[in-house]
C-alpha cells in the first residue's frame, strides 16, 4: 500500500509538471522559430531531467529550509509535551484562543502597514478575485470528487473539502516562508473564505437559513475586523492625512517623508512593535496547539477509516493541485495573472487540514461527528508533511518563468 500511494503522489506531481511544461511550449511556440523551439524543448528537458537537483536548491534555501524545520520541531515538540501530560486536554484551545483571538489578528492588520504600490495592489486584488472563485469553483468539483457518498457523509466530505484550516494552520505557514508580501496576500484571500464559510458552509451543514448569530461570528471577530481595518487603511492611505516623518530609507540615508498618519509602521513605531510581538506568536503556538493535539488523540481507529483517507488525498493532493493548474491557465493567458508568491500563499491556504469551524457544524449539527474527527486527524498530520511538499513544488514552479 506504501508503495501504490508513493506512485499515486508522485504521478501526481509529475502530471501537473507536465502540464504546466506544456502550457509554457504552448505560449512560447507563438512568438518563437522552430530552431528556437528546438532550444526551449531541450532546455525543458533537462529542466525536467533536472527534478531533483531543483528540489534539493529549493530545500537548501535558507529561508525555506529554516520555515520547515522549525515548524516540524515545534510541532513534534508539542506532541511531545502532550504525551508527556506537561501539556493537558485544555492547552491546545487556549493556544488557539490566543493564536484566533489575537495573533493572527496582529498578523493580518500589521500586514497591511506598508506602502501601496502598483503592483502590490494589482496582485492583492487579484488575489481577491481568486479567494472568491476557488470557493465557487470547489463547490462545484466537490460534486463528482464524493459522486460515491450520499446524504449527511456527502455533504460533510465536501465542506470540510472546501474550507481547510486557513486561519489557523496556513498563515502561520505562509507568514513563515514568505513574510510580509505572503501575509498581506493570506490576509486578503481569506475574505472570501470567511465569506463562504460562514454562508455556504453553515447552511449546508446545518439546513437553515442564515441566522442573525451567524452573520456575527462571519463580520464580528478580531481577524475580520483587523483585515478589514486594515484593508480600508491600505487601500485609503493616499487620502488620509498625511503627515512628514523622518525615515531611514535602503542607503541608510535619513530622509523626511509624507506618509498617512496611520501608516503605523512609520508614525508609531512603539505600536507597530507591538503588533509584530504579538503577530510573532502566531507561528509557534499554532504549531504547538497542531502537535499538542496530534499527541491527544489514537490514530488506530482514524487509519482504519477509509473515507477519511480518501478524503485526505482530496483535500492535500487534489485541491492545492486544481489551484495551481487554474491559476497557471489563468496568468498564462492575462485573465488573472498573480505573481510566484500568490500562487504559494494560496497553494499553502488549500493545502491545509479540515477548518475548525467546518468540523464544530458537523459535530453541532450531527452529520458525521465520527467522521470529521477522523478527517481531521489524518488531515492534520499528513498536512504537516504536504505543506514543505508544496512550498518545493511551488519553487519548482517558479523556474518554469511563468510566473
Amino acid at each position: 500500500m506504501h508503495v501504490y500511494m508513493y506512485e499515486s503522489v508522485n504521478n501526481i506531481f509529475v502530471s501537473i509538471y507536465t502540464i504546466l511544461s506544456m502550457i509554457e511550449i504552448k505560449k512560447y511556440l507563438c512568438y518563437t522559430t522552430c530552431v528556437n523551439m528546438k532550444i526551449f524543448i531541450r532546455k525543458k528537458g533537462d529542466l525536467t531531467m533536472n527534478f531533483f537537483d531543483i528540489f534539493a536548491t529549493t530545500l537548501s534555501n535558507e529561508r525555506i529550509n529554516s520555515a520547515i524545520i522549525s515548524s516540524v520541531v515545534i510541532i513534534l515538540l508539542g506532541y511531545f509535551l502532550r504525551r508527556k501530560k506537561i501539556f493537558d486536554d485544555q492547552t491546545a484551545k487556549v493556544l488557539t484562543k490566543v493564536v484566533l483571538s489575537v495573533s493572527v489578528a496582529a498578523l493580518a492588520f500589521n500586514s497591511f502597514m506598508a506602502p501601496i504600490k502598483p503592483e502590490t495592489f494589482t496582485q492583492g486584488l487579484n488575489v481577491l478575485i481568486w479567494g472568491i472563485l476557488i470557493y465557487v469553483l470547489l463547490i462545484f468539483v466537490t460534486i463528482p470528487l464524493y459522486h460515491k457518498y450520499e446524504g449527511d457523509e456527502k455533504d460533510t466530505l465536501r465542506v470540510l473539502s472546501i474550507f481547510g484550516s486557513t486561519t489557523f494552520f496556513g498563515i502561520p505557514i505562509v507568514s513563515a516562508i514568505y513574510g510580509a508580501e505572503g501575509a498581506l496576500y493570506a490576509s486578503i484571500f481569506n475574505i472570501g473564505y470567511r465569506i463562504f464559510l460562514y454562508s455556504y458552509g453553515y447552511i449546508k451543514m446545518s439546513g437553515l437559513k442564515m441566522t442573525t448569530k451567524n452573520l456575527r461570528s462571519m463580520f464580528l471577530n478580531p481577524i475580520v475586523i483587523a483585515t478589514f481595518l486594515g484593508l480600508f487603511l491600505w487601500l485609503a492611505q493616499g487620502y488620509l492625512p498625511q503627515v512628514t516623518v523622518a525615515v531611514t530609507n535602503a542607503s541608510g540615508e535619513v530622509v523626511n517623508q509624507t506618509v498617512s498618519f496611520m501608516r503605523l509602521d512609520v508614525t508609531s513605531p512603539q505600536i507597530t512593535k507591538i503588533l509584530t510581538y504579538l503577530a510573532g506568536l502566531a507561528s509557534p503556538l499554532a504549531w504547538l496547539a497542531i502537535g499538542s493535539t496530534l499527541g491527544s488523540v489514537s490514530f488506530k481507529d482514524a487509519m482504519t477509516d477509509k473515507r477519511a483517507i480518501y478524503y485526505t488525498i482530496v483535500k492535500l493532493l487534489i485541491v492545492p493541485a486544481i489551484n495551481i493548474v487554474v491559476l497557471v491557465i489563468l496568468t498564462v493567458t492575462h485573465i488573472l495573472p498573480v505573481n510566484l508568491v500568490s500562487l504559494g500563499t494560496t497553494v499553502i491556504m488549500m493545502a491545509t487540514p479540515p477548518a475548525t469551524v467546518a468540523a464544530s457544524y458537523a459535530i453541532r449539527f450531527d452529520k458525521g461527528a465520527l467522521l470529521a474527527s477522523n478527517t481531521s486527524l489524518i488531515a492534520t498530520l499528513v498536512a504537516v508533511i504536504m505543506a514543505p511538499v508544496w512550498i518545493v513544488v511551488v519553487e519548482m514552479i517558479g523556474h518554469l518563468g511563468i510566473f
